[in-house]
């Protein structure tokens, strides 16, 4: 039965009246929360947040800077000053006459001031501008800086723009056009049910603040993501190994195996049938094996990046080769999972092991010399206080840091739009398959995280001969020399593409580098039906990356057909399609396997 319309407020005693009742049955709401959760200590401290990334200092040293050119900061402000006289004699023209022209304009792709009020109504549009205005000061005025060290201005920048983001009008209930036009259309109703939300999330947080981001009860790993059809036919304390079924009846001799990040979970690959990458190499005839890592607990304290290398991705080329027969195999790496095997490829070489094929590295840094918006979270300081935490939480980086971290860089679409919508609105969180794959957060184990925050993001020994020493081998990426495959995205905030350019000057054999449109996720996972974005391409590799697009061709777009290309003539004559568990490896257990299914939180 549908729900009788509500009256909206028609003056002032109505909306009085209206406000008292959100307050009465706000009120009754924190209470019952307070009185469920005042028994658990713990759960009570989270709700505090310290200064974990070192922001104090960083600012404290930028105000010193700013201070001892005081010249410099009256400029700022009385620019500041200008820009609003020139705010106000537009919005008076706009009230007097209709007419005006903006002093400033939302950036095209800001969906924070879509709503036609932000546009249409002098007062919601003043307010934007100021907005506008004085985010573009502050950003300016702490950019232009002078005097600071390199690591402190990107800090000091990066959560200048945090704060700014914070502050926007569309965050806060009297100030967002849409949410009051909701408060009067629902009489508040939407306001009670966003603290509803607010409060079933902090409980689902345990107390800390774990925002929504879709309906995870829409959906089922195996079911309706991470769906496509094999077998588990290897496991061992870090990972399990799918083999896909065929599609086609003859394969190509050399199959695939693909190492994802173990920061987040394998099925980014594999969210839908449109948008698998393991559907579409199944298509393509390819033999496609997936390694699914384990969620580390508590017991897997001491696993290290080495351990991830023996008894990840050279256990995993192994299994592959016995499960097909084959003499070699390709081997994929995203992201960390790239870092990964860059360095086990090394190892391989100096082993005198040949069975690798080819490489792709998927958005992979391995020289993190400029690494981007990440490095705001790594220096000595934070370092020592992310292992202290993690050995106060059992020996893990709990999944929860690593969401907040991530969210943070894309704060506006992963944090704030849900604050609005949840929260303000009072709107349950959209069925969205990336989101759900988003919010299915994983643990990383202490040694392993510390080892690569320190010698990779801080000493950046990775891309130094002998820098550091893996299984006993001293690590020289110069000596790679099989055929490599890059796929950057030029949107990228975690793997910045000029870094990951970087290994084109330092691998010993061929190199293909691919510049994508968009960023780390939808970069990577662009299907060739979709139609989507576009490529860029260059046969030649020079020094710079800048040089390298310059003369490079654009291309319409995914970059799949383009790997496709490169990949197929390196992969052996056809072979029957082989079924998963006909090998020498039999199945365990079904597709997408059980270590998938583990949750952090």
């Amino acid at each position: 039965m549908a729900e009788p319309a509500q009256t909206p407020p028609s003056g002032p005693e109505d909306w009085a009246a209206i406000m008292a009742g959100i307050a009465e049955r706000s009120q009754r709401l924190i209470t019952d929360f307070v009185t469920r959760n005042a028994s658990n200590p713990a759960q009570a401290a989270q709700l505090g947040m310290a200064d974990s990334v070192n922001i104090g200092a960083a600012f404290l040293e930028l105000s010193a800077k700013m201070m001892s050119d005081p010249a410099k900061l009256v400029d700022a402000q009385m620019a500041l000053w200008r820009d609003y006289m020139d705010l106000w004699r537009s919005a008076a023209l706009k009230v007097w006459s209709g007419g005006g022209t903006p002093v400033i304009q939302a950036d095209a792709n800001d969906r924070r001031f879509k709503h036609e009020d932000w546009q249409e109504n002098q007062v919601f549009d003043f307010i934007k501008q100021s907005y506008l205005l004085t985010s573009r000061w502050m950003q300016s005025t702490v950019g232009e800086v002078e005097g600071l060290d390199p690591k402190t201005k990107h800090k000091v920048d990066f959560f200048t723009k945090q704060f700014v983001d914070a502050l926007a009008p569309t965050n806060f209930a009297m100030t967002n056009p849409e949410v009051l036009r909701t408060v009067a259309e629902t009489r508040g109703e939407n306001l009670v049910k966003g603290l509803e939300n607010l409060l079933a999330d902090l409980e689902k947080g345990k107390g800390r603040l774990r925002v929504s981001m879709t309906d995870e009860n829409a959906f089922t790993i195996g079911v309706n993501v991470a769906a496509t059809p094999g077998k588990v036919v290897f496991q061992n304390r870090m990972f399990q190994l799918i083999q896909y079924s065929p599609t086609t009846a003859e394969m190509k001799e050399i199959p695939i195996v693909i190492m994802p990040p173990w920061i987040n979970k394998f099925y980014i690959l594999d969210l839908r049938e449109k948008n698998s990458l393991v559907k579409w190499l199944t298509d393509q005839g390819y033999t496609t094996f997936m390694v699914s890592w384990v969620n580390p607990d508590e017991s897997m304290a001491d696993i290290s990046f080495e351990d991830y290398m023996l008894e990840g991705a050279i256990a995993a080329k192994d299994a592959v080769l016995k499960a097909t027969g084959a003499k070699k195999t390709h081997m994929v790496g995203y992201c960390i999972g790239g870092t990964l095997l860059a360095a086990t490829l090394a190892y391989l070489k100096s082993k005198g092991d040949d069975t690798v094929a080819t490489a792709t590295y998927f958005v992979a840094l391995t020289d993190f010399k400029e690494a981007g918006d990440l490095g705001v979270f790594i220096d000595e300081e934070q370092i020592t206080g992310l292992e202290k935490r993690m050995d106060e939480s059992g020996g893990f980086l709990d999944a929860a840091d690593m969401a907040t971290t991530f969210n943070l860089l894309r704060s506006n679409d992963l944090i704030w739009s849900f604050v609005v919508n949840n929260y303000l609105l009072g709107k349950e969180p959209f069925p969205f398959d990336l989101l759900y794959w988003n919010s299915d957060s994983t643990r990383m184990p202490k040694a392993m995280h510390s080892f690569y925050l320190r010698n990779m993001y801080l000493g950046n020994k990775l891309v130094q001969p002998g820098g550091i020493t893996l299984g006993g081998v001293p690590i020289d990426l110069r000596t790679i020399t099989v055929p490599t495959y890059m796929i950057s995205a030029r949107e990228d905030h975690i793997a910045p593409w000029a870094s990951t350019y970087a290994a084109t000057q330092i691998y010993g054999g061929p190199v293909r580098f691919v510049l994508a449109g968009s960023g780390h996720i939808a970069g990577v996972v662009n299907p060739p039906a979709a139609k989507k974005y576009n490529h860029w391409t260059n046969d030649k590799n020079p020094k710079t990356p800048e040089a390298w697009l310059k003369g490079a061709k654009d291309n319409p777009g995914s970059w799949w057909g383009d790997w496709d290309t490169w990949l197929a003539p390196q992969s052996g004559a056809m072979v029957p399609a082989r079924k998963p568990g006909s090998g020498k490896l039999k199945a365990i257990e079904d597709a997408p396997g059980s270590y998938v299914k583990a949750r952090a939180v």
